[in-house]
């Protein structure tokens, strides 16, 4: 094999690991491995963004849609600094990406030379495995096991520190076939004995019901969860993560639960005697009090990571594997079992099915009151936009909104930042799920706060003629804190008022790009139209009214039976809540 630069060996190894696309920053400590990208400008296709902020979330939503591994890539110090954020953020949401940033050359490490940073250090706690690669014999069988790592068992990112004299040296080593780590053997199939164990455990329960997490779309497992769900004929909850893993209108289905989830969710979760989870690591979001949540119920929990099982709430069965595996076993053991599943729990259904027609047109009515509010924009584009189309979201109360209002019936179509909350998340993975989906129409719903953080990626959406619709829930205020602040303390506005209302029209406009300013419910639905009518990016600002809350609402460090405003007086018996109707 003839001898080629380090650099070079890294493009060949992406193109080994399938990647045909990769966004980020150059400077000078990764300037090899873009010189050497030249030459291979048909085969990956590389999107500069405008911030390594904007790099990292577009590798994100590309992963998040595709299932596939992202890649982004920066150069040292200031620049994979700048990844950080992202890192954190597909650590806690469990997203496959390959994040890879220029170093100073070996020699220098360690020395404070310019723009040297530890990223070492600093990524540890936040990916799954880091690398520097410091002999240029090992770049591919080190960037092929980064991909292997974040793609394989529970999914995470993976960080490559890459010196800028490794990138220079010449090797004559061979990309191989494939690499093998040897103390890397997820688990991938249940015990046996367990399944059987829950089988019995469901049979038997009296209130069963299922709480399904993002696990389900990460192992593209929808299919046998709804298969899984309809056998067992048990009611679902989701997390906000796994919303699209189970089809919203579903007779089963009672949407998202937790701190802004629906009453009927959440009441449910309150009243089950068995709860089968199924990739949910228990987020103090979902839980609350996390002794109260747990009281009166066993757990059967679900998850391809052990170390998740047990570490929040106490577990009666714990089963570890990949759920398209432990679905498809043990929707198979309950067909078995068909006998004993008729007629079961048709009580406890029939309540639920009571409680949620009540839930479902108290909201109704309160959507149809008059102003422009951020529950009717995304009840409105619920009823616009195709099952096929994606919904990206930044986060803060807009996030909430679109988590309660929206409706989704497929996986990989609502794509938001979970664990991390990280604002500004929005519109660079909206761009990364629309390249990842090119077919697909990619919504950005986000907050006027959110979208200013990274809302320089306008300027990467209209030179890679890159077409995406954010949404702009234009308050004036960081919307989720102003909320936390008036109903916690006496509306002590601190920090969170925008003293000018932003007019993004006028900055999609100073990027090339098209903006319409909404002030009324009557113009929405054109606006809407006429955004999706357009050939690139179109900002619909939508102005709506400064102070509505998303509610219900739980408070920190609460039960889930203390949770504020709706329809749904927790602390009643079930039979009272429906005597009340």
């Amino acid at each position: 094999m003839l001898k080629m630069k380090g650099s070079k060996l890294m493009v060949e190894t992406l193109l080994k690991e399938k990647v045909d696309t990769m966004f980020g920053i150059t400077g000078g400590a990764i300037i090899p491995f873009y010189d050497s990208l030249y030459d291979y400008q048909s085969k990956i296709r590389n999107i500069l963004t405008r911030h390594e902020q904007g790099a990292v979330h577009a590798a994100e939503g590309y992963a998040r849609v595709t299932g596939k591994v992202g890649t982004c890539v920066s150069t040292s110090g200031p620049g994979a600094c700048n990844l950080v954020t992202g890192i954190a953020d597909a650590l806690m949401d469990s997203v496959p990406i390959v994040a890879i940033g220029g170093q100073v050359a070996t020699s220098l490490i360690g020395n404070d030379a310019f723009q040297e940073t530890d990223m070492m250090g600093i990524t540890t706690p936040i990916t799954k495995q880091n690398f520097q690669i410091r002999n240029v014999d090992e770049i591919p069988d080190t960037m092929m096991k980064a991909y292997m790592i974040a793609a394989e068992g529970r999914p995470g990112p993976v960080y490559i520190d890459m010196p800028k004299d490794v990138q220079m040296k010449d090797t004559n080593v061979k990309i191989p076939n494939k690499v093998e780590i040897p103390s890397f053997k997820p688990t991938l199939h249940p015990n046996p004995m367990q399944l059987k164990h829950a089988v019995e455990l469901i049979l038997k329960a009296e209130r069963p019901l299922i709480l399904a997490g993002g696990g389900i779309i990460i192992s593209d497992a929808s299919k046998e969860f709804l298969k899984f769900a309809e056998t067992a004929l048990v009611p679902v909850a989701t997390t906000m993560m796994a919303k699209g893993a189970f089809p919203d209108d579903h007779p089963l289905a009672l949407r998202v639960t937790g701190m802004h989830g629906t009453e009927m969710a959440n009441y449910a979760i309150i009243n089950c005697d068995v709860l089968i989870t199924i990739g949910c690591r228990f987020s103090d979001r979902i839980t609350g009090n996390t002794k109260e949540f747990q009281e009166g119920k066993k757990i059967i929990h679900m998850d391809i990571d052990p170390a998740e099982i047990g570490k929040n709430v106490k577990v009666e069965v714990p089963i570890v594997g990949d759920a398209k595996i432990i679905l498809s076993k043990i929707t198979k053991l309950l067909v078995a079992e068909g006998s004993k599943l008729k007629n079961r729990n048709s009580e406890w259904r029939k309540k639920i099915k009571e409680l949620k027609e009540s839930c479902d047109a108290a909201e109704i009515k309160d959507i149809k009151k008059d102003g422009l509010t951020a529950k009717f924009v995304c009840h409105e584009m619920s009823k616009f936009i195709k099952d096929n189309d994606i919904v990206v979201t930044g986060v803060g109360q807009h996030q909430m909104f679109a988590e309660h209002y929206l409706e989704r019936k497929l996986p990989r179509t609502f794509i938001t930042s979970g664990g991390a909350g990280t604002m500004g998340f929005g519109l660079p993975a909206a761009l990364g799920a629309k390249v990842g989906k090119p077919d697909a129409d990619v919504w950005d719903i986000d907050g006027d706060g959110s979208f200013q953080m990274t809302m320089q990626e306008l300027a990467t959406l209209k030179e890679q003629k890159i077409k995406v619709v954010p949404i702009i829930i234009n308050n004036q205020f960081l919307g989720m804190v102003r909320q936390w602040l008036d109903l916690f303390q006496n509306k002590r506005y601190s920090g969170v008022n925008f003293k000018e209302r932003m007019s993004f029209e006028k900055i999609a406009n100073a990027f090339g790009l098209n903006g319409i300013t909404v002030t009324k419910r009557s113009e929405f639905l054109d606006a809407l139209k006429q955004a999706k009518k357009n050939n690139e990016t179109t900002i619909v600002d939508v102005m709506v009214e400064k102070e509505e809350n998303i509610l219900p609402m739980l408070p920190p460090s609460s039960t889930l039976k203390e949770i504020i405003g709706g329809q749904v007086v927790f602390k009643q018996s079930w039979d009272d809540v429906l005597k009340s109707r």
